[in-house]
């Protein structure tokens, strides 16, 4: 009997083994895993190439836009008289320029949404193994319960209200600089996207971490360099990322288990090429709208500046969706001590 107890007491070593990273994220993904901080370093190096390809792509579009403004400005001057039926045409010609790139960036936003769905839901059971294996049954159904059930309410919230609102909020932007009265309501449904998204990350952020207090999965930290640039790196929802990925980071980088790191890197891996995107469209029509406005008439500027706004909406939609995942993930991990 005693040599059967001493069998029962030798530690439990959970071997997990995460899904294969998707396809999209393949050309990003590094090549070692053993160190987080330098899979992540090696994310970002295979990443700046193509941000450097983003980057011209945008200027190329905000060029159109920008000679179509000045040619707007031009003959509003010269053609008093018909100043305001060249305004419209201007706007017109402006929404059209934008609405393509901005259709791409909405549907490569949703393609990024969707896998990283995908791949979560695929790796929730691997971790959630892994932690019950090591003696966390309890914390281990309490963390895979919320984040399925946020899982799902994230995806519907974005497919179903934040997508077709940024669409409307496109078309209002356009409407508004030819009708020049509805501004109050475009910047109404901008409202309801940015709650949306806060409200869903906020609810998480507090079930999470009421979980991790009971389980002890969750730990604090002060990187207040790493807050200020999250925060200020992410359009609407800068702030709550920021305070989120303390524990991300810190948490991130005690990690020793394998399924832990790959898993963790794949969702960068997916996450960065559209956020980078999305990032150069943001800053570059920033840039173009700063233009506009010193030769451009005021509610074309507007709607120039109302499309890079949409892009920030975009990057805050894809920054909550990886900071959902990584938190997760890093509470699992915590969970079961590594």
């Amino acid at each position: 009997m005693t040599v059967f107890l001493l069998f029962l007491a030798i530690p439990v070593r959970a071997e997990t083994t995460a899904p294969t990273v998707p396809d999209s994220g393949r050309d990003y993904f590094p090549k070692t895993q053993d160190s987080f901080g330098a899979g992540l370093r090696e994310v970002l190096k295979n990443a700046l190439p193509d941000l450097t390809s983003d980057f011209s792509q945008a200027m190329a579009g905000a060029l159109g836009v920008l000679a179509a403004a000045v040619l707007t400005g031009v003959l509003s001057a010269v053609a008093e008289d018909k100043s305001t039926v060249m305004e419209l045409g201007g706007v017109v010609a402006v929404g059209i320029l934008m609405l393509s790139p901005a259709r791409n960036s909405i549907r490569q936003g949703i393609g990024c949404v969707e896998e990283l769905t995908e791949y979560g839901r695929l790796l929730l059971p691997v971790m959630t193994s892994a932690m019950a294996a090591q003696g966390g049954v309890t914390a281990a159904k309490a963390l895979y319960a919320g984040t399925a059930v946020f899982t799902a309410l994230l995806s519907t919230v974005i497919s179903k209200f934040v997508v077709p609102m940024v669409y409307l909020f496109l078309a209002l932007s356009v409407a508004n600089g030819v009708c020049k009265n509805l501004d109050k309501l475009r910047d109404f449904v901008k409202w309801l996207i940015s709650w949306c998204l806060k409200g869903v990350l906020m609810g998480f952020s507090a079930y999470m971490g009421i979980t991790g207090v009971l389980s002890g999965s969750v730990d604090a930290a002060a990187l207040k360099a790493t807050k200020l640039a999250i925060g200020g790196m992410v359009p609407v929802v800068g702030g709550m990322l920021s305070d989120a990925s303390e524990t991300v980071l810190v948490s991130a980088g005690l990690v020793k288990n394998a399924a832990g790191v790959y898993g963790l890197l794949a969702v960068l891996a997916v996450w960065i090429g559209p956020f980078f995107h999305m990032g150069a469209q943001y800053l570059v029509w920033k840039g173009a709208t700063a233009l506009c406005g010193l030769f451009a008439p005021k509610h074309l500027t507007g709607v120039v500046s109302d499309f890079s706004t949409a892009m920030g909406l975009l990057l805050a939609m894809l920054g909550t969706v990886c900071l959902f995942w990584l938190v997760s993930t890093v509470c699992f991990l915590k969970g079961v001590g590594v």
